[in-house]
């Protein structure tokens, strides 16, 4: 179980990660940038939800199994997730790659609690002071299974 922020009272709301099927997949007409329904044929993908709203996606994340890593291949927040001032919830990316770092660990093999991915340039120093992450090459960047496991511990 996790936990996201409601911005709006200040309060802690249960929340879930599961995987998303064919009645949960987010849509560009409702603002999501990512093709969701492209990327569940080509990887594992998940949705957070709150336990009190489960039609709604608050979040969604999907990972791919390359040889011995894992890459998280797309992430994406609600659109009213997304910005400072307006959000409705805090904590839904946080809680999506905590879950993709303790997936990591599933991972047999030398990148066994690392977890992969390619960031926008904008976004580098984002997740490198947020989340601990590291440039690799370019935009590659990697989360080691040390920031991994802190991770996990916080969300």
């Amino acid at each position: 179980m996790t936990y996201i922020l409601d911005k709006i009272n200040g309060e802690l709301v249960s929340s879930e990660i599961v995987p998303m099927d064919k009645k949960t997949v987010p849509l560009k007409k409702d603002g999501w940038r990512f093709n969701w329904r492209q990327l569940l044929k080509e990887g594992q993908v998940f949705i957070l939800r709150t336990k009190s709203s489960p039609n709604n996606v608050e979040g969604a994340l999907c990972l791919v199994r390359e040889y011995d890593m894992l890459i998280m291949e797309a992430l994406e927040l609600s659109p009213y997730n997304i910005g400072h001032k307006n959000k409705r919830y805090d904590y839904v990316a946080g809680c999506l790659i905590a879950f993709a770092c303790r997936e990591s660990f599933n991972i047999e093999g030398a990148y066994k609690g690392f977890l992969t991915f390619v960031s926008k340039t904008e976004l580098i120093k984002w997740y490198a002071n947020k989340y601990g992450a590291e440039v690799a090459l370019g935009h590659r960047m990697f989360i080691d299974w040390e920031n991994g496991e802190k991770l996990i511990e916080k969300y």
